[in-house]
């Protein structure tokens, strides 16, 4: 009877976990997403192509380009807790310090060399690493990191993300280029800075 029991248990519980997995997407809403209702799902709302087209690395002066596979882009990915980037740098490009608030990132370089590095705060620590193709290197979520192609060729990464949409932050974008501007008095106390500096970074972002 005792075995009885637990094999209906187990039974339930694989029924109910597969049943989660499956209706998931027909929550109200998760994580800023509607989720859509399972009559109407399909195939292609687990598909994305295009992965394999580089991004445009000449569109911006830091010579790189980052294409976010996100729950905006590819809806079966909600709820599900995982996004991807294709990042692709020109040579000396950078994927500038940023943050991303909601996820931890785990990074493959596929061609080329790049300089990565996140940094702790309290105490400021660097941790650095040149990586190559076929290296893997983890940024812990919420902490400021970089990747810069110290090669004199093209390089190429994929990022897998432990959020479905993992958020970013921009440093220099968001001190520097805030609409409206930061009060300059307060980045010239801040970074320690003359304000034709502070002036001169503010017009460039």
């Amino acid at each position: 009877m005792m075995k009885v029991v637990i094999v209906v248990i187990l039974a339930l519980a694989t029924t109910l976990v597969f049943s989660f997995s499956l209706h998931d997407m027909t929550c109200l809403f998760v994580n800023g997403k509607f989720c859509k209702d399972l009559v109407t799902v399909t195939a292609n709302d687990f598909f994305f192509s295009r992965l394999n087209i580089p991004g445009n690395t000449a569109a911006n002066k830091l010579g790189s380009s980052v294409s976010l596979v996100n729950v905006n882009k590819f809806p079966g990915l909600n709820t599900l807790g995982i996004s991807l980037a294709r990042i692709d740098f020109a040579p000396y490009g950078l994927n500038p310090p940023h943050t991303h608030p909601h996820s931890s990132e785990l990074l493959v370089v596929i061609e080329g060399t790049l300089l990565v590095g996140f940094v702790t705060s309290n105490p400021n620590k660097l941790f650095t690493k040149v990586l190559n193709k076929g290296d893997v290197f983890v940024f812990p979520i919420g902490l400021i990191h970089f990747q810069f192609n110290i090669g004199e060729t093209n390089a190429l990464a994929f990022s897998g993300l432990s959020s479905q949409n993992p958020g970013l932050i921009t440093l220099a974008n968001v001190v520097f280029g805030s609409n409206p501007p930061i009060n300059p008095d307060v980045l010239i106390k801040a970074f320690q800075l003359d304000k034709s500096v502070v002036d001169y970074l503010q017009k460039q972002i």
